[in-house]
């Protein structure tokens, strides 16, 4: 699989911070300042009360698995490779949804509502989120 068949995200002025972290390794989200909604997909007004006035948190990349599948049949040549594949949802314990792949250990007793940690995967230079590991009872 080579850089140009596969299909990364291309930041732009909305998504360059998110990006910007997860190359340091951080989750980051957007919070609005006027209403305290929470949102993770980036934009220049708040989706609740319309408000411009955002910051950037550092989320403790923590959740629990809301759903998840398992790939068997590639969706696109870059992926053939990967099959079968993971990918989850999690809900972030500071009120967002991430959508990721699950690594081969965040995949060892992976199920719907388990507690799971999102890390980063290199891929072709930039870094994804990723299930990096399910969590211990009271971890």
């Amino acid at each position: 699989m080579t850089a140009a068949s596969y299909p990364l995200p291309r930041p732009d002025a909305y998504t360059q911070p998110y990006w910007d972290g997860a190359a340091a390794g951080e989750l980051r989200y957007q919070r609005c300042a006027a209403c305290g909604h929470v949102q993770l997909i980036p934009r220049s007004l708040c989706e609740q009360c319309h408000g411009s006035r955002l910051d950037w948190q550092v989320s403790q990349r923590t959740g629990t698995v809301l759903t998840f599948t398992t790939v068997y049949r590639a969706p696109l040549p870059a992926f053939k490779s990967m099959v079968p594949y993971v990918i989850a949802i999690v809900d972030m314990d500071e009120g967002f949804r991430v959508m990721a792949n699950a690594l081969p250990q965040g995949r060892e007793g992976l199920e719907i509502g388990v507690r799971v940690r999102i890390g980063f995967q290199d891929v072709h230079g930039m870094a994804l989120p990723v299930v990096e590991a399910v969590q211990e009872a009271g971890a």
